[in-house]
Formats: C-alpha cells, structure tokens, sequence
C-alpha cells in the first residue's frame, strides 16, 4: 500500500495556489466547510458500519480532530474579520462520491480510499500555501499539514485491513481524484481543480 506522499495520481496546478492567494477569503470559508465535512464524513462511517468497533473508534477520534480543526479555521475567520457567506459546493467530494461502488465491502474500502486521497491533497495543498501566504496564515497552515498527512495514513491503513483489492482500487480512485483537482474548473473551492 502507498504511502500518503505517493498517494496523488498528479499535483496541483500552480495557478490554484495563485487563486488561493488572491482569494483567501473565499479559501478560509471553504476550508471550514471541508472541516465540517470532514467530520460529517467520519461519523455517517460509523453510522453506517457500527459492527465494526475498530473503525468505529478510529472514526470518532477523528470527527472530534476534524471539529477541532473547524474551530481553529473558525477562530482565524473571525480574527481576519472576513465576512462569512455560503459558498456551493465543489464538484470534488461528488466526482469522488460517483466513482464508489455500492456494493459491499467495496463500498466501504472505496470511501476509505476516498478518504485517504481528500487528506492528502489537503495535505500538498496546505503544504503549498505554506510557502504562499503570509507569516499568519502560512503558520496556521503549517500547524495543520502533519494532521492531514496523519489522517491519510489511517485511512489507508483501515482501507488495506479491509480489503484485499485496496491496492488495485487506489490506483483506479487516484486517477479520478487527479483529474477533478486538476482539471480546468470555473469555481474557485479548496478542492477545486484548475481556474480555468
């Protein structure tokens, strides 16, 4: 199995980064969202597979992580003074969610995969930033890179104890995941791809 630094199937453009950083605004209310659905994504695993105590556990730790996390975006909005609004969602965590398999226990090791590819590219997107933004903000985000590199690694782990094509289906989900964060995209998101 793959190690998180080798999970992405291509980096990001660097034109994200440039969008990124003219629109921090829009960067900081999105990541917040991808926080809180972060979390929502850890707890509706649990729901759905509460047979399964290990993941179970593995996944509650990782809601509270991923609500801290929120907080901590939360507190750096209100800090900046920047103004909250709805923004829709990209077309990332749903491109992603279209490549599962419904049935099981497929189904499960794909959303743990998915899992695993979101942190990482959150991981090399945070990582970028660092070296983009501001001392405030590139320090912020460089308190938060070991965490998502860390929650990749878990779920690659749960993914690989759970199913014996894991290996196989990274490979298959990571080509879909490299073409929605690269491909040419009109919306500008955390996880969106090229502006473009």
């Amino acid at each position: 199995m793959a190690v998180p630094g080798g999970l992405l199937g291509a980096p990001t453009d660097p034109a994200w980064f440039e969008a990124a950083v003219a629109r921090v605004d829009e960067l900081l209310i999105d990541h917040a969202n991808c926080e809180k659905k972060a979390a929502s994504t850890a707890l509706s695993i649990m729901f759905a597979y509460p047979e399964d105590f290990e993941l179970a556990d593995r996944m509650s730790r990782l809601a509270r992580e991923e609500l801290r996390h929120f907080e901590l975006v939360q507190q750096k909005i209100t800090q900046l003074g920047v103004e909250f609004r709805r923004l829709s969602p990209s077309r990332y965590a749903d491109g992603l969610r279209r490549a599962l398999r419904r049935a099981e226990p497929g189904r499960c090791v794909d959303l743990l995969l998915c899992g695993a590819l979101i942190e990482a590219r959150s991981h090399e997107r945070f990582v970028g930033l660092v070296e983009r933004l501001p001392a405030p903000l590139a320090e912020f985000y460089a308190s938060l890179a070991a965490a998502e590199s860390r929650h990749a690694g878990l779920y690659l782990r749960l993914a690989d104890k759970r199913g014996t094509d894991a290996a196989s289906r990274l490979e298959q989900l990571s080509e879909v995941e490299a073409e929605l964060a690269t491909s040419p995209d009109p919306q500008f998101r955390f996880h969106s791809g090229t502006p473009g």
